[in-house]
């Protein structure tokens, strides 16, 4: 465990602009109209849900081609086929990759029953493309979330087995001492077994603040690690995802990935890496 000065560097940030990066983030899936494609690729492709879960939305009989209930799973459709997944029309967009800087009392969903704000509506018009957010912030956490249409990568980022780190700077309504810290290095038993932190950092002039990686998504893992010390989280923010930080992207901003940094995540979950400059 190391020690951090308490607070961050500010000074003027300008947001980026959304033209000049809108070639770096998306890329298009070159398919010709006659083009076969595997029924499941399509799907995963299309954003919906990944290519594993699409063979289950097959096998259930939630899948229709050109109109017809499609079960096989060895299926193979054309770009220019009608494929419909549980009620949804389905076509090959470009992929796209947004990161935002969440905000608190911001919902990570794509649409809320009780018209609260959704992450949706922060990147509202952002593409014209429909995206999905990769995993989930609770309501009053902050930071940084990753969406996309790229159904493959966001399936892989969020499985357990991928072990994708995430790193939160965490304030506390106690202070929790040096060596409660250090037991987060070996672990701690919740109700759901064990949880461990990595590369924690504890501020030297603000004793109620740390920062703390993990490389698991269990539902309010990191809150439930600081009420296993018999206090509560008061602020909790996620500074890093898969090695992308919030530099240059304030509160309630957004900005495209780049290039490498879309293959970077690709390589990460063992997916191949995408050609930005396919048919140019």
């Amino acid at each position: 465990m190391s020690n951090h000065k308490g607070g961050n560097k500010s000074g003027k940030r300008r947001p980026k602009n959304k033209a000049d990066s809108k070639k770096a983030a998306t890329v298009d899936q070159n398919y010709s109209k006659d083009e076969e494609i595997r029924l499941n690729k399509f799907i995963a492709h299309a954003g919906f849900c990944s290519r594993r879960d699409a063979d289950e939305y097959i096998s259930a009989g939630k899948v229709q081609v050109n109109g017809q209930v499609t079960t096989e799973l060895g299926t193979k459709v054309r770009r220019k086929d009608s494929v419909v997944v549980d009620g949804q029309n389905l076509s090959l967009e470009p992929f796209v990759y947004l990161l935002l800087h969440k905000s608190k009392d911001v919902i990570t969903t794509t649409d809320d029953d009780r018209d609260r704000t959704t992450v949706m509506d922060q990147i509202e018009d952002a593409t014209g493309y429909r995206v999905y957010p990769v995993g989930r912030l609770d309501r009053n956490t902050t930071g940084l979330l990753v969406l996309t249409n790229d159904g493959d990568l966001a399936h892989r980022l969020m499985h357990p087995s991928y072990e994708v780190r995430k790193t939160y700077q965490v304030s506390t309504e106690n202070p929790l001492s040096e060596g409660q810290l250090e037991q987060y290095l070996e672990g701690v038993e919740l109700e759901d077994g064990i949880a461990k932190g990595y590369n924690i950092t504890q501020f030297v002039d603000d004793p109620y603040t740390f920062e703390m990686s993990v490389f698991e998504g269990r539902n309010r893992l990191i809150r439930r690690m600081v009420e296993f010390h018999g206090t509560e989280v008061t602020k909790l923010k996620r500074i890093e995802y898969a090695g992308l930080t919030l530099k240059d992207v304030p509160m309630g901003r957004w900005r495209y990935l780049r290039q490498n940094e879309i293959n970077n995540l690709r390589k990460l979950v063992k997916l191949e890496t995408l050609d930005f400059n396919k048919g140019k």
